[in-house]
């Protein structure tokens, strides 16, 4: 991409971003034909490369130690709060919406949740001071607060077009100042269908959710799956045993927990997410790969859908130019919902974290319709749609989402 940023005077040392983005058109769709390509976050909301570096500093220090490194960037500073309790029965007001995304600061975002997606066991519960200091972290922080433990994004699908890859690498030429490289990364992005790796993510999750339903156990929860599989026809049903399929739930925190399943898998239920990145995360391959895209890193399966996650670092973008600068990642919360159309349904997110003293300002929440998720920016090249395990006592994914506050 031939792009320099504007430099200009703003106040976001020690400030994560994640996405806010902007609102696509009709046209901007999940499906590779009608994706337009979007600039940078930095691009777009005047950033400088210095401040992006402490934005994805700090961005890590939202991840535990198993998700990526966490390094802090020279001189950044972290002025992240948590933001103050709610009372339980105060009632949200109404969500700001435009096009296809609604928003609201996350003070409003407390009460909304508060009232609807805290219930356990049918009863409301006040978000902790635990859950707020979660929830502080932006986009990361939505995903964290509604899905308990920290996920593990380990269960994640995709769907790639291998025909239509190889076709336009034969049957179409780089544009014009493009490089090989760069032509190869845009061909590999473009091979992408988001819908369809979403509808395989909602798929497999149908399939988990009736194998939990009477299990008690994990062996009769593997019988049941291995059962569901068979009858579907599904290629997971030849993932070995030790795989992060077969796994998934095992490795699942709130699996264990005494007020979660207490190792009982009737009580768990299956639950997506979704989180945007940069392929080009191997730092000993080549600059080319970093800077455009590895075509060959994080592809899923062709079989299963899944996609080895293992080598995510959450390392954004390298530069091409001078004075370009990239996010490293985006998360958004789905949930359970049941909507059948995708493009109705609603995708949870957050703009920054939550500094209100800074010239930042408060975190705000997003609610997107899925062509505005989906979207992305050209801070990333691969949407990934994850699956984790929540008690099914907990509400954080009713099946109906309302955008916004009706």
């Amino acid at each position: 991409m031939q792009k320099r940023l504007r430099i200009l005077t703003f106040a976001t040392a020690g400030a994560v971003i994640c996405t806010a983005g902007f609102i696509p058109s009709v046209s901007q769709a999940a499906g590779n034909g009608d994706r337009e390509e979007k600039g940078s976050y930095a691009e777009t909301h005047g950033l400088t490369a210095d401040d992006v570096k402490n934005i994805n500093a700090l961005n890590e220090s939202a991840l535990p130690p198993s998700a990526g490194p966490s390094f802090r960037a020279p001189g950044s500073t972290d002025d992240r709060e948590t933001p103050p309790a709610e009372p339980l029965e105060r009632m949200p007001d109404a969500y700001r919406a435009y096009g296809g995304r609604a928003t609201t600061v996350i003070n409003n975002y407390i009460r909304k949740w508060q009232q609807v997606y805290s219930h356990r066991d049918g009863k409301k519960q006040q978000m902790t001071e635990e859950q707020r200091e979660k929830l502080s972290y932006g986009c990361v922080g939505v995903t964290w607060v509604n899905s308990g433990p920290y996920p593990t994004n380990k269960l994640a699908f995709a769907f790639f077009d291998e025909n239509k890859y190889k076709s336009d690498l034969k049957n179409t030429s780089p544009r014009r100042d493009e490089t090989r490289a760069e032509f190869e990364g845009r061909i590999a992005k473009d091979s992408f269908d988001e819908g369809k790796g979403f509808k395989r993510a909602r798929d497999v999750a149908s399939l988990l959710n009736k194998a939990l339903e009477s299990a008690h156990d994990e062996g009769t929860y593997i019988g049941n799956l291995k059962t569901e599989l068979t009858n579907s026809n599904d290629a997971l049903l030849q993932e070995d045993s030790r795989s992060n399929f077969y796994s998934a739930l095992r490795n699942t925190p709130s699996f264990k927990e005494r007020d979660g399943g207490n190792y009982d898998p009737s009580r768990m239920k299956a639950v997506i997410y979704s989180k945007h990145f940069w392929s080009g995360q191997n730092q000993q391959g080549s600059s080319d790969k970093r800077k455009y895209g590895d075509p060959n890193a994080f592809r899923p399966d062709q079989r299963t859908g899944l996609v080895d996650m293992s080598k995510d670092r959450s390392i954004p973008r390298s530069p091409a130019n001078p004075g370009e600068s990239w996010v490293n990642f985006d998360y958004g919360w789905f949930g359970a919902q049941t909507e059948a159309d995708a493009d109705k349904t609603v995708w949870t997110h957050g703009d920054h974290y939550h500094s209100p003293n800074s010239g930042l300002g408060p975190m705000h929440v997003y609610e997107s319709k899925f062509r505005n998720w989906s979207a992305g920016y050209a801070d990333f090249d691969r949407g990934t749609y994850m699956i984790t395990f929540i008690p099914k006592s907990w509400n954080t994914a009713p099946a109906k989402v309302l955008q916004g506050w009706p």
